[in-house]
């Protein structure tokens, strides 16, 4: 007996698809992106993908540009719920690393290994933007300064899950410390707030 196959709308077999793509994407890098493997998890054939997409190399390509809208607007969420909060610096640290440590940060880097690259303004320009206004009260100050402190610290967050505790142990660091993110991120914060000059 055969199971009767569900035709869905262009656009929901197409988000189908995507998520998930990008559920294999995190769970094993772009080499786990297969038509075949991607079919299976959404319920259709190998030719029902590549109908909606063409070949692996466009479903690679829409991922992408999927991912990236999905980082961008996590971290527009997470920006804006820590402004509603008084924007307290470790608060921002904290959600930040919290987001990516929901697949995001391995999300950016398999994405960013593929290829992907933002072609905008910057994904974390409202980051910076929103730290460098609180140092308005500092004249002089060089918003160039801000955008490198915003990019050291997402270039740590993105990569804490993957390679913190090998890092930290790489510097010496032993046992629960070398596993626990959190008084790398509290150095994190002490050090982008000096360099900031935030309180």
């Amino acid at each position: 007996m055969t199971s009767q196959r569900v035709r869905r709308p262009p656009g929901e077999a197409r988000r189908l698809i995507l998520e998930a793509a990008e559920r294999l994407l995190a769970e094993g890098g772009v080499a786990a992106v297969q038509v075949r493997a991607v079919a299976t998890r959404v319920g259709m054939t190998d030719a029902g993908v590549g109908h909606h997409f063409g070949s692996r190399d466009r479903l690679l390509e829409a991922l992408l540009r999927h991912g990236g809208r999905k980082i961008r607007a996590g971290v527009a969420d997470v920006l804006d719920s820590w402004l509603d909060r008084g924007a307290d610096l470790g608060e921002l640290v904290d959600a930040l690393a919290g987001f990516y440590r929901r697949g995001y940060g391995e999300l950016a880097m398999a994405l960013h290994a593929a290829g992907w690259r933002d072609a905008g303004s910057g994904m974390l320009a409202p980051v910076v933007d929103a730290l460098h206004a609180l140092r308005a009260g500092a004249a002089g100050i060089p918003v160039e300064d801000t955008r490198l402190a915003v990019a050291a610290l997402h270039q740590a967050l993105v990569t804490e899950s993957a390679y913190g505790p090998a890092f930290r142990r790489s510097a010496g660091v032993t046992g629960r410390a070398a596993t626990a993110s959190g008084p790398q991120l509290r150095w994190w914060t002490t050090h982008l707030s000096r360099s900031l000059g935030l309180p």
